[in-house]
């Protein structure tokens, strides 16, 4: 029923329904240092998604640390300038990180 009036295309004896792709408008990524040209350096799990989110759509990039062309190391670089449209430079960054906390265990029972 899902398939009803769907395109189908056969890949290697498997069928599949053809789709349309999502397209994003817009991309706001968070970097932790990029040059006044656009290349960005992502920390930790920015890495996840932000490249891939950059190269989508228009790209907003909100930097932590902006830095002259040629500060950044090429190798370094992870989204290239091309597919950044504007930077945003963040003075404060507010990280809201789940903190683990634990309570204290009750002191022993004495028999």
């Amino acid at each position: 029923m899902i398939a009803e009036g769907k395109p189908l295309a056969e890949f290697d004896g498997k069928t599949y329904l053809m789709e349309r792709g999502l397209r994003a408008d817009l991309a706001l990524v968070h970097a932790w240092k990029g040059d006044t040209e656009g290349n960005l350096v992502y920390r930790m799990t920015a890495r996840n998604f932000n490249p891939m989110m950059a190269s989508a759509a228009l790209t907003v990039a909100e930097v932590e640390r902006l830095v002259e062309p040629g500060q950044i190391d090429p190798d370094h670089i992870i989204t290239p300038g091309i597919f950044v449209d504007r930077i945003v430079v963040v003075d404060k960054v507010d990280k809201r990180i789940e903190q683990r906390t634990v309570r204290r265990r009750a002191a022993p029972v004495e028999e």
